[in-house]
C-alpha cells in the first residue's frame, strides 16, 4: 500500500477542487477557511460537480463518501507541521488578513513543502525564475511582505486552469466546474518532495468513479511537470481573457473579451508569450492560442477578478502588473497590456476612494 497523504488547503471555495481529487485518491485534507464555513463543511461534506465528456448532466461528487478523509478548520485551529504539503488556494490579496498571515509565516517557518494554485505566483516562486529579481516585483503584490520567512527550494506554482465557481443559489460548499482542465504543477528544487507529487498524479489518474450506473474516469488531473515555466503558461490567458473582461464602465464575459476582436487577442497571447520564452521557457511549455480561444467560448461570464472589482474589491491578483513589469525589464512593451493595467489601477483607485 503506498503512502497516504495529509494535505492542507488553505482555501475552501476553489481549494474543495484539488481537495475531491485527493480524497478520491485516498489522501486526507484539511480545508482552512472562515468559522462559518468551517462548521458548514465538517457537517455536511462539500458537493463537487463537474462535466463529463458523453454526459449530459453534471457528475455531482460528495466528499463524505470518498476514501480519504476532509475536515476543515479556521487559520488558528492547525500547525503545518502536521502535515506532508500544504496548497495555497486563496486570492493573494488574502494571505495579508489576520489569523492568515500568521499561518502563511507558521507555514514557511515549518518547512513543509507548498504548492501555490493561485493565479498570482507567490513571491518566493518568482525568485526560482533565473535571472528574476523578485524585489523589483514586491510593487505587484497586496502585502509582499507576507513571503518574507519563504525558502523558495521549498514552494512551487501549480497552474489553477480548471475553471470553477459557488453557484450563487447554493449554499458555500457546492463548486461547479465550468472548465474540467488539468492543474499543471512545476517541480520542487528536491527529488524526494517532487516524488510525492508524482506520486499524487498517478493516484489521481487511477481513480475511477461509480457514478450508480457504472465507472468512469473523472477529468481534472494533477501533471507535474520539470520545467518551472510550465504554469506561466497561464499568464497568456490571464491578459488576454480574464484581466480583458476588464472595461472602463462595466465588466464583459471572458468569451467577448478573447473573442470580440480575435485577432488583437492572438498578438496579446503571443506577447505574453514570447515574455515566458524570453524568461527562460520553451514553446513546449505554452499553450496553443487556437486551443485557448476554443476553450474561452465556453466561458461565458466575467473572470472572478472582473467580478471582484465590479463588487468593489479594493485589492484584487495583480499578474497584468506582474507581465507589465517584466517585460518592461526585457525591453518589451505592449499597447494592450498598458491599458489592461490602467483600467485595472482605475477601478482599483474608484473602489479604495470609496470604501475610505
Amino acid at each position: 500500500m503506498h503512502t497516504k497523504y495529509n494535505v492542507l488547503i488553505m482555501g475552501a471555495s476553489y481549494g474543495s477542487l484539488l481537495a475531491i481529487k485527493l480524497q478520491l485518491a485516498g489522501h486526507n485534507v484539511t480545508l482552512v477557511c472562515l468559522p462559518a464555513e468551517a462548521e458548514l463543511i465538517n457537517k455536511e461534506g462539500t458537493r463537487i460537480r463537474m462535466p463529463v465528456k458523453g454526459r449530459d448532466d453534471l457528475v455531482e461528487i460528495d466528499s463524505r463518501k470518498c476514501p480519504g478523509k476532509l475536515s476543515a478548520a479556521a487559520p488558528d485551529a492547525v500547525n503545518p507541521a502536521d502535515y506532508d504539503l500544504v496548497a495555497l488556494a486563496m486570492q493573494e490579496p488574502q494571505y495579508r488578513s489576520p489569523g492568515v498571515r500568521e499561518l502563511l509565516d507558521a507555514v514557511a517557518k515549518s518547512r513543509v513543502p507548498c504548492m501555490s494554485i493561485m493565479n498570482m505566483p507567490p513571491l518566493p516562486y518568482l525568485a526560482r525564475i533565473p535571472g528574476v529579481d523578485a524585489k523589483t516585483l514586491t510593487h505587484c503584490f497586496t502585502d509582499h511582505t507576507v513571503w518574507d520567512s519563504f525558502d523558495p527550494g521549498l514552494l512551487t506554482l501549480c497552474s489553477p486552469d480548471p475553471q470553477a465557481f459557488r453557484p450563487p443559489e447554493e449554499p458555500v460548499n457546492v463548486l461547479q466546474v465550468a472548465l474540467p482542465t488539468n492543474f499543471k504543477a512545476a517541480r520542487f528544487d528536491s527529488e524526494e518532495h517532487t516524488a510525492m507529487l508524482r506520486q499524487m498524479q498517478a493516484d489521481i489518474e487511477a481513480i475511477r468513479f461509480d457514478t450508480g450506473d457504472g465507472e468512469i474516469e473523472l477529468p481534472v488531473k494533477l501533471k507535474v511537470h520539470e520545467s518551472i515555466f510550465v504554469p506561466l503558461a497561464k499568464w497568456s490567458m490571464l491578459l488576454t481573457g480574464n484581466y480583458r473582461c476588464v472595461q472602463k464602465d462595466e465588466m464583459r464575459s471572458i468569451k467577448d473579451a478573447v473573442h470580440s476582436d480575435l485577432e488583437l487577442s492572438r498578438s496579446i497571447y503571443k506577447w505574453v508569450s514570447d515574455l515566458c520564452v524570453a524568461l527562460g521557457a520553451s514553446g513546449d511549455d505554452m499553450v496553443p492560442f487556437e486551443k485557448y480561444a476554443n476553450a474561452a467560448n465556453g466561458l461565458v461570464k466575467p473572470s472572478s477578478a472582473a467580478r471582484a472589482l465590479a463588487a468593489g474589491a479594493p485589492n484584487i491578483e495583480r499578474v497584468d502588473c506582474l507581465v507589465k513589469t517584466l517585460a518592461a525589464q526585457k525591453g518589451l512593451q505592449l499597447d494592450a497590456v498598458d491599458e489592461t493595467v490602467a483600467l485595472v489601477d482605475g477601478w482599483l483607485e474608484a473602489n479604495r476612494s470609496k470604501a475610505s
